[in-house]
């Protein structure tokens, strides 16, 4: 089973417009709700590849209410969290031509120790050998730092697989507890290892100092130019297709989603790694807040080449 764990949902409100013109009333052409959240994101894309997730999170009000309704139309198992606060609401404005974006995002809600601990309790009863679990996005302003390390401790300690995607102090926490894979772009990269990025080598050696903070693999987004793979002794490149970019939000958790349905399904790290890109490129690909179809994303895959980085790189 796969697992995915929003701890900072939203309901996503996209406006169209024309152009960006400031200090004045602007017309939205357009206009579109989604359910937002890395992990459900993540969640959306196994969904469209026709693989079941169960999403996690803290959920409140009647936006918390109006997510777990549009993930049930989206036929996505939910076991919510349920808090006395309200589910943020974020707002993402995109031209008409998908040449530029301004996203704004809520801090989000207060949630108690209590519910806190009912949702690691939760997941306690449910981890079991095998499961992925993916930990994905920002926390909420009272949650502590180190939620995802304990989660991470928990679901490896009963024989899951913790892949952690967030950002920060969370992350750094979360290495410590030795997730199975993170996925950092290369911006958090830079700043995890202190190192900058300007090529794929770059990546590589940004990955293997920050496997010294303790994941056991590493894959860093390095956008247009597809994604590094490391596992601390091989690592691999995915280029990305060539598509006309349309909205490049959401798609690095459409990445995630396509690499844990290939590792789920007992890929090869190449082959995941192959579909992580291809999930990515065909969300991008599409407007609004939409995720690749299957057929788009097989498509796709065709064009994503993966190279070995070693000493004498060769494809694979």
């Amino acid at each position: 089973m796969i697992y995915t764990v929003t701890l900072n949902p939203a309901v996503d409100r996209e406006l169209t417009i024309s152009e960006f013109v400031f200090d004045t009333v602007l017309r939205a052409s357009e206009a579109r709700v989604d359910c937002g959240g890395k992990g459900f994101n993540v969640s959306r894309m196994l969904a469209a590849l026709g693989a079941k997730s169960v999403a996690l999170g803290f959920a409140g009000g009647k936006a918390g209410q109006l997510l777990a309704e549009a993930l049930a139309d989206l036929g996505i198992e939910t076991a919510f969290t349920w808090i006395e606060g309200e589910t943020r609401t974020n707002v993402s404005i995109v031209t008409e031509q998908h040449d530029r974006y301004l996203k704004v995002n809520e801090s989000g809600p207060t949630v108690s120790e209590a519910a806190q601990t009912a949702l690691l309790g939760q997941m306690a009863q449910l981890i079991q050998p095998g499961d992925w679990w993916v930990l994905a996005g920002s926390l909420p302003p009272s949650v502590p730092q180190t939620i995802y390390a304990q989660m991470v401790a928990l679901i490896q300690s009963g024989g899951g697989q913790a892949i952690l995607d967030t950002s920060g102090a969370a992350l750094v926490a979360g290495c410590e507890e030795r997730p199975f894979l993170i996925k950092p772009n290369d911006s958090e990269a830079s700043n995890l290892s202190s190192l900058p990025i300007h090529s794929p080598e770059d990546a590589v050696a940004a990955a293997r100092t920050v496997q010294a903070l303790g994941p056991q693999n590493v894959v860093i987004s390095l956008g247009k130019a597809g994604a590094i793979f490391s596992d601390g002794q091989s690592a691999w490149l995915a280029s990305s297709p060539t598509i006309q970019e349309r909205n490049p939000i959401g798609a690095g958790d459409s990445m995630v989603g396509g690499l844990v349905y290939g590792l789920s399904q007992g890929m090869a790290v190449a082959e995941a790694l192959r579909w992580g890109i291809a999930c990515g490129a065909a969300t991008a690909s599409l407007a609004g807040t939409a995720v690749g179809s299957t057929e788009l994303v097989k498509t796709l895959l065709e064009q994503v080449k993966i190279k070995e980085l070693t000493m004498e790189s060769r494809d694979v």
